[in-house]
C-alpha cells in the first residue's frame, strides 16, 4: 500500500487532538492494517518521514482486556524507536461477544474508526431482515453510518421483492444494488468512499465482500469462492481482517464472513435501530411497559392497527434480551480478568523485591 500522508490512512482532527506538543515530537502514529493471531501489521511513517510497514507482536497487550487489544483501523502510537506505546481513543468501533459461554465470554473488536458500514447481503436465501437489523443495531451503538449493499442482482429476476421487504421497516436506509464482479456496477459504491474515509464491509460468507474490494481496487488482492448452490451458503475465504486503500484515497476494511454476531454493550444502538418502537413506547400507559400484553401498550396497539410489524417487535425483544444476557456474563469475565491482572502485577512487584534482597 502506497501512501503520501497520514491523511490517506484516515488521520484527522479527532486523533490529532488527543496528542499534546510533547507527544507529537516524540511519538509516531501508525494505523493497524491487519491483525493475525500473534502479529499486528501497521503502516505509517518513521521519524525521517519514510513510509514504514511494521509487524508487532500481540505479546505487548497480553495483560489487557480483549477489547483493549488493537483492531484493524486502530491508531497505534510508537516511540521514535518504533516500539508500541499505546492506542489512541477510537472514534467508532464495531464489536460483538466473542466465542465462549457464560463466564468465558468476552468482547471481540471487529474493526475500529469506521466512517461508513457496508452491510452486504445477496439477493438469495442469505437475505434476512432480522440479521440486517442486528448489524444496524451494532453500528448505531457507535453512530456509524450504514449502507445496505445487495449483491448478485445479475442472478436475481426480481429485486423488488427485497426492496419492498425493506421499505416498510427501514425507508431511510440507503440501498445499493450491484453485481460485485462488474466494475461499472460496483462504481455505485464509490460515492460513499471519499479520500481518507474508512468503510468496513460486514456480512455472511459468500455474499461478495472480497469480490467488491477486488473490483474496486482493480486487482485480486483477496481470495474468493463461489457459494453452494443448494442453500446459498458461502465458504470462509477471508480468514483475517485487513485494510485496503483505493486509488482515490478511500479505505476499505474487509472482515471474515460472520455467521453469528452476538450483541453486547449495545442497548442504545438497539433503541436507535428500532427508533419507531422507542417513539411509540413514549405513549404507553406505563413507563416500564415491556410491550408484551400490558394494558394501554401503544406498541401493541400499533401492531393491531397495521402500523408496526409483529416480526419487528419480536426481533427487538430478542436483541434486547440477548444484549442483557451477554452483558451479565461479560461483567463476570471483566471482573475475573481485572483480578487476574492485579495478581500478575503484584507477583511482578514481589519478584522484583525478592531479587533486590539477594
Amino acid at each position: 500500500m502506497q501512501i503520501n500522508s497520514l491523511l490517506d490512512l484516515g488521520w484527522n482532527n479527532f486523533f490529532q487532538s488527543q496528542l499534546d506538543l510533547s507527544s507529537l515530537e516524540s511519538q509516531l502514529p501508525f494505523r493497524v492494517v491487519a491483525v493475525e493471531r500473534n502479529l499486528i501489521e501497521c503502516l505509517g511513517f518513521d521519524g525521517e518521514g519514510h513510509q514504514k510497514s511494521l509487524q508487532i507482536s500481540t505479546y505487548f497487550w497480553r495483560n489487557k482486556l480483549p477489547e483493549e487489544h488493537p483492531a484493524v483501523g486502530d491508531w497505534l502510537m510508537l516511540d521514535l524507536e518504533l516500539n508500541p506505546i499505546g492506542l489512541l481513543e477510537r472514534k467508532t468501533h464495531l464489536k460483538r461477544r466473542g466465542a465462549g459461554r457464560g463466564r468465558e465470554s468476552y468482547v471481540q473488536l471487529i474493526a475500529a474508526n469506521i466512517d461508513t458500514l457496508f452491510i452486504v447481503t445477496s439477493c438469495n436465501d442469505d437475505f434476512n431482515i432480522n440479521r440486517i437489523e442486528r448489524y444496524l443495531s451494532v453500528a448505531a451503538e457507535s453512530n456509524i453510518h450504514c449502507v445496505l449493499v445487495l449483491t448478485k442482482v445479475d442472478l436475481c429476476s426480481n429485486t423488488d421483492t427485497y426492496l419492498q421487504a425493506l421499505s416498510h421497516s427501514h425507508p431511510d436506509l440507503p440501498v445499493e444494488l450491484i453485481n460485485a464482479t462488474d466494475r461499472n456496477s460496483v462504481q455505485l459504491l464509490e460515492k460513499w468512499i471519499s479520500q481518507g474515509q474508512s468503510v468496513a464491509l460486514l456480512g455472511s460468507s459468500g455474499v461478495g465482500k472480497s469480490t467488491i474490494i477486488n473490483t474496486l481496487i482493480g486487482s485480486e488482492v483477496l481470495a474468493t469462492a463461489a457459494i453452494r448452490e443448494n442453500d446459498s451458503k458461502g465458504r470462509h475465504t477471508t480468514t483475517s481482517r485487513s485494510l485496503h486503500q483505493l486509488t482515490d484515497g478511500g479505505i476499505l476494511i474487509d472482515n471474515p464472513g460472520i455467521r453469528e454476531l452476538q450483541i453486547v454493550d449495545s442497548e442504545e444502538g438497539i433503541k436507535a435501530a428500532f427508533s419507531d418502537i422507542d417513539m411509540l413506547a413514549e405513549h404507553c400507559r406505563f413507563k416500564d411497559c415491556q410491550h408484551h400484553s400490558e394494558p394501554g401498550c401503544a406498541v401493541i396497539k400499533a401492531i393491531e392497527d397495521g402500523i408496526l410489524e409483529q416480526r419487528r417487535l419480536n426481533n427487538y425483544h430478542k436483541l434486547m434480551s440477548e444484549q442483557i444476557r451477554n452483558n451479565e456474563s461479560l461483567a463476570e469475565r471483566r471482573d475475573k480478568d481485572r483480578s487476574l491482572g492485579r495478581f500478575y502485577k503484584q507477583a511482578k512487584i514481589s519478584s522484583k523485591r525478592f531479587k533486590s534482597r539477594e
